[in-house]
């Protein structure tokens, strides 16, 4: 029960990021803002989450995973309600940044919990807990719809009423997980970027996630459509992402490689956005959703990596990958109507498909750093490390 009740959380918690993309133009009417200003709700969300990954481990590592989680939880129900009560851009902008604080220290200690307290093996929770992430993400958006054709407010308190269910649910059937050994400090993150395959990790993830959240925050002002008609292009987005992250991805890389899927993935994505930018509106609702199957494909491909290519701790590994890549995701929402300003509504797809093909070049000039090597084979791998055992199990040479 206590698994459920933090996958349960957790699959909310992956809402909020796409709850807002049907509803983008229906805050940008009611605030009267600009698709620049409403952008910005992406730019701070990600800012934020992206430094509050440094803390993430500092935090869990002294209070325990039991309380990080609560704190996440209770910081999203707080920000996550005060934003339905905004008045001004402004304002909804820097609530969404209390949101993304909250949401990282929950994300970021969410997997670590469902591995230590499942009883069903490691391979069951990560399982659950990929589940999570794509249900949440087709979610969000689904959620945003329904609730949003009413008001844009909607979403905001429902979400903040989901995540207090969650919080109730988590303190009261999940026991405190054991402590690490070692506790995680500030710098340890930027540290373990020192190693040469996380850094190449890190860096194509940078580009890619540029790609994937062009996508995310700016294809809905493209597509122009009602919170309804866009909420369900991004549920079958969402769809197509849980599908090929949880059952499509792990096949085609044990057949293939990591390496060779992950660099068609990133060249067909690249494909994909020229389409989305050139092409007919139809065409680009065909787009938008087919770029959820490669963005699914390069999610669990570059977790994956971020966890098992270094030497350095699984969490600290993944909060300096995370620092990484986050950024870029900071900075999609607030170029792109930038790019459209200056130049047309083409040109935010024309540069998210070089950040793609930048990513699987990063990708493949360096993939022998990215090789499984003997650091994976002199690793102590104990019964407090049951991820690295399912992960050593699943991925490819």
């Amino acid at each position: 029960m206590a698994v459920w009740a933090t996958a349960g959380a957790a699959v909310v918690a992956f809402m909020g990021i796409g709850l807002v993309d049907p509803i983008l133009p229906s805050i940008a009417k009611g605030l009267d803002a600009t698709p620049g200003q409403v952008s910005l709700l992406f730019t701070s969300y990600f800012l934020i989450t992206a430094v509050a990954m440094l803390i993430t481990g500092f935090v869990s590592s002294r209070i325990g995973g039991r309380k990080t989680l609560l704190a996440g939880l209770a910081l999203v129900v707080v920000f996550a309600a005060l934003a339905g009560t905004s008045d001004t851009v402004g304002q909804l902008v820097g609530f969404r940044a209390g949101w993304g604080l909250g949401n990282a220290l929950f994300v970021s200690t969410s997997l670590a919990v469902i591995v230590g307290a499942a009883s069903g093996g490691s391979e069951s929770a990560i399982l659950l807990y990929e589940s999570a992430l794509g249900l949440g993400m087709a979610c969000g958006p689904l959620l945003g719809a329904l609730l949003g054709n009413a008001s844009w407010r909607y979403p905001f308190f429902g979400t903040a009423t989901l995540m207090a269910i969650g919080f109730v649910a988590i303190a009261s059937l999940l026991k405190e997980q054991p402590r690490p050994a070692r506790r995680t400090g500030l710098a340890d993150p930027l540290r373990a970027l020192g190693h040469s395959g996380l850094a190449t990790t890190a860096a194509s993830a940078f580009f890619y996630n540029y790609a994937f959240f062009t996508v995310l925050a700016f294809s809905p002002f493209v597509l122009n459509m009602s919170p309804y008609r866009s909420g369900g292009v991004f549920f079958a987005w969402g769809v197509l992402l849980a599908v090929f992250s949880v059952l499509v991805a792990p096949r085609l890389q044990q057949r293939f490689g990591s390496i060779r899927v992950l660099g068609t993935s990133l060249v067909l994505m690249a494909a994909d956005l020229v389409l989305l930018g050139y092409g007919s509106h139809t065409t680009a609702i065909v787009a938008t959703i087919a770029s959820g199957a490669f963005i699914g494909m390069n999610n669990t491909v570059y977790t994956e990596l971020a966890l098992e290519i270094s030497d350095a701790p699984r969490p600290v590994a993944s909060a300096g990958y995370n620092f990484v890549r986050w950024f870029a995701a900071a900075a999609a929402p607030y170029v792109a109507p930038k790019l459209q300003e200056h130049f047309d509504i083409h040109m935010p797809f024309v540069v998210a498909a070089v950040a793609a093909v930048a990513a699987m070049l990063v990708a493949v000039v360096r993939r022998g750093h990215l090789r499984r090597d003997a650091v994976h084979e002199e690793r102590t791998v104990g019964a407090h490390d049951p991820l690295a055992v399912e992960l050593a199990a699943r991925r490819p040479s």
